[in-house]
């Protein structure tokens, strides 16, 4: 099978893991496989590491993006003897991710603040309500591979606009409530328009709710908090936005998330190597949900 990846790649020079994959049309571990061990071959990859929390695995740490969506999408093969067309080709795939990202948080921000200017005579969103991007999106790694949605089963634009909204303490229960159907709508709206097809996640709560995440004693709360430690603020009030960040910080968030992360980190190189050279046939289920991505949809449910 490297033969016939040699073959492809001189036809058609530097490719992404998926046009490999959708070209050769075999098991993306075994290409994964092939691809990392091969002395002709070379990696580049694009993009960053981050932390995502996953029940699937020892200590709940894993890095994301997975080894089988770093190699579909984030990853070039080309041939170790010519490092610059590798680069180039990699180059080109970052600058369309970014673009992805960009796309997709200019779409989150006009659909809030278009939704805010709706509910200005009822709620000044600006003051009582922020909304937080996280996601895929905050770290310039949003994707547009199409991938189906978990409750529809639609084909969607790749990766999702997590939103979480988080209101002060004083905002009355139908009016939280009036939010969250119109944001619902909203998702409803993009979902089912053939030419936008994006998914939002989103969550509404209010600072109590927050104040008891911050306990970090669950894994439901160390998803939320892992989800607003990573978020960056939207739309809304910048001072809900830094009692959040200060509730993480008093509580040591930051340093319990930092030592979950690296700890991933180790985890992640010991899987890749089990992944590389282990029978398939003898790799235990732990070290192959590494190799396949995960989603953090408990805070969204």
């Amino acid at each position: 099978m490297e033969e016939e990846i040699v073959k492809l790649l001189k036809e058609k020079g530097p490719l992404t893991g998926h046009e490999i994959s959708n070209a050769v049309g075999a098991d993306e571990l075994i290409l994964w496989r092939i691809c990392k061990s091969s002395k002709t071959l070379a990696f580049h990859t694009v993009g960053t590491h981050y932390l995502r929390l996953d029940r699937r695995v020892d200590g709940f740490a894993r890095i994301s993006p997975s080894l089988l969506r770093e190699f579909l999408t984030y990853s070039v093969v080309g041939f170790s003897s010519d490092p610059f067309s590798l680069s180039q080709r990699a180059a080109t795939i970052e600058a369309h991710i970014r673009e992805v990202s960009k796309g997709k948080s200019e779409l989150a921000y006009n659909v809030i603040s278009a939704l805010a200017n709706r509910f200005e005579d009822e709620i000044p969103l600006r003051d009582h309500v922020c909304f937080i991007l996280a996601g895929d999106i905050v770290y310039n790694m949003a994707h547009d591979v199409p991938r189906p949605e978990r409750s529809t089963g639609k084909l969607v634009k790749g990766s999702d606009l997590d939103l979480v909204i988080i209101t002060d303490d004083s905002l009355p229960k139908k009016s939280i409530e009036r939010l969250d159907e119109a944001i619902y709508r909203e998702k409803y709206r993009l979902l089912i328009t053939p030419h936008v097809r994006e998914e939002i996640d989103y969550i509404v709560k209010n600072l109590e709710r927050v104040r008891q995440q911050v306990r970090f004693d669950s894994f439901r709360h160390m998803v939320a908090c892992k989800i607003l430690r990573e978020g960056t603020l939207l739309y809304g009030s910048d001072k809900i936005f830094h009692q959040v960040k200060s509730m993480l910080k008093a509580h040591g968030i930051f340093e319990k998330l930092s030592a979950l992360e690296t700890w991933a980190e180790t985890f992640r190189k010991a899987a890749e190597e089990v992944l590389l050279y282990e029978d398939p046939d003898e790799i235990r289920e732990g070290s192959l949900n590494l190799f396949y991505p995960s989603e953090e949809s408990e805070e969204f449910e």
